[in-house]
């Protein structure tokens, strides 16, 4: 028999390893430099997590010294894994990701380099490819956003001087390279990649098992539409859902919710996204409070987007519910949305549709039902009642579109 002493050991050492693979989930790439506590975690179980996401999800994990790097491959279909960090991402700025890697792998590159040699060199090896570069501001901000992406990965460091110095001021600036990272920051080799997607993804088997498929949907989305799964898939999520529910929450510590109109894997003891939400900031406040105007609006339910009951809101009555937020909380949102309706809009709909809560099309915004877990409830504070905050609830029943998902998780105003 064991100890009470070794299964108290066992258990830590479980939760460390469930905790270790959200935190690779969230952010694929650790350095010493930027996580030093994460990277020694991961480190730590290593040869664990090698084994849990190769087994359970086909992931591939390099670790270092140094680093950690984990390999994802496609969630399914043409559906790549999920990263919030690139969103946005234009073919001309990847691009640019690509002649910037490549730049820094340029014969005679030392450990540091000067972003004005740095770009110089990035301008050169487009010439070379015949990649028309200039030097008006929409490039600039794509340079910016490249080179960011390196920095933010820990590839490149600011030594000395700032990206945003050199973007706003032509200030000088010193980076240091991080080349141990550099060859295993893309997923296969620049001459393979044709499309984004396959700079973040590993290329995935020509007929994928549908079980690793749902599983890599469910821990790489904050929610999994019905009607984004495969017929296979679905027939997993319908027969194993109670073993796929038990292999969630013991390797990466997630409880498994399904709804009618589809499922998710959330985390119970701590953040399991790379997508913070709610959470502070103008963007993050206006899309929770975006959420409750437009469900109390009257009207039934609609069916806008195939198969996907959702809640349909013309683009007029979004822009003036965010317009009378915007005037409720002008004071304490930032003024570079406030003052622009239509960076506000796009903002706001950008992370509504990253968090899977909804779509867009031409004539408007679709709720997904599921986003009425997140409508702040107005609770009078005891004794007075005369004070009112917005707070979360655990309704036992609080269906939107009849008997389908109900407003159960945690929020905050």
């Amino acid at each position: 028999m064991s100890s009470p002493v070794s299964a108290t050991t066992a258990a830590h050492d479980a939760l460390e390893r469930r905790q270790a693979a959200r935190l690779l989930l969230a952010a694929p790439v650790l350095t010493a430099h930027r996580h030093p506590g994460d990277l020694a975690l991961v480190r730590r179980h290593a040869p664990a997590l090698r084994s849990v996401f190769s087994r359970m999800l086909g992931y591939q994990l390099v670790t270092e010294s140094s680093f950690a790097r984990l390999v994802k491959t496609p969630a399914g279909g043409d559906t790549p894994a999920r990263h919030t960090t690139t969103a946005g991402f234009a073919p001309q700025t990847s691009a640019l990701f690509c002649l910037a890697c490549a730049a820094l792998l340029a014969p005679g590159t030392g450990e540091q380099v000067l972003i004005s040699s740095f770009i110089e060199q990035i301008r050169a090896d487009a010439a070379t490819a015949g990649i028309a570069l200039d030097d008006s501001q929409a490039q600039r901000r794509q340079l910016v956003t490249a080179i960011g992406l390196l920095i933010d990965w820990g590839v490149l460091t600011e030594t000395d001087g700032t990206l945003t110095g050199w973007s706003e001021r032509h200030e000088e600036a010193l980076l240091s390279i991080h080349r141990p990272l550099l060859p295993h920051l893309l997923a296969r080799p620049l001459g393979e990649i044709g499309r984004l997607e396959d700079l973040w993804a590993a290329p995935g088997p020509a007929s994928e098992e549908p079980r690793r498929s749902l599983r890599r949907k469910l821990v790489e989305n904050p929610l999994v539409r019905r009607e984004d799964l495969s017929e296979p898939e679905r027939d997993v999520l319908s027969r194993e859902r109670n073993d796929l529910a038990r292999l969630l929450e013991e390797h990466f510590g997630l409880l498994l919710e399904v709804r009618a109109e589809g499922a998710l894997a959330y985390a119970g003891d701590g953040p399991a996204s790379d997508i913070e939400f709610p959470g502070p900031g103008t963007v993050r406040q206006a899309a929770l409070l975006l959420i409750d105007a437009l469900l109390q609006r009257d009207g039934p339910p609609s069916q806008p987007l195939g198969p996907s009951p959702g809640l349909r809101c013309t683009w007029p009555e979004v822009d003036a519910a965010l317009g009378e937020l915007a005037a409720a909380h002008g004071r304490a949102w930032s003024s570079l949305h406030t003052g622009d309706p239509d960076r506000l809009r796009s903002d706001v709909v950008r992370l509504l549709t990253a968090m899977s809560l909804a779509g867009a099309d031409e004539e408007g915004l679709v709720l997904h039902p599921a986003a009425a877990r997140y409508r702040p409830v107005v609770r009078a504070s005891a004794p007075t009642r005369a004070a009112a905050r917005l707070t979360a609830e655990r309704p036992e029943s609080a269906a939107l579109f009849g008997d389908t998902w109900t407003t159960a998780t945690e929020n905050a105003s």
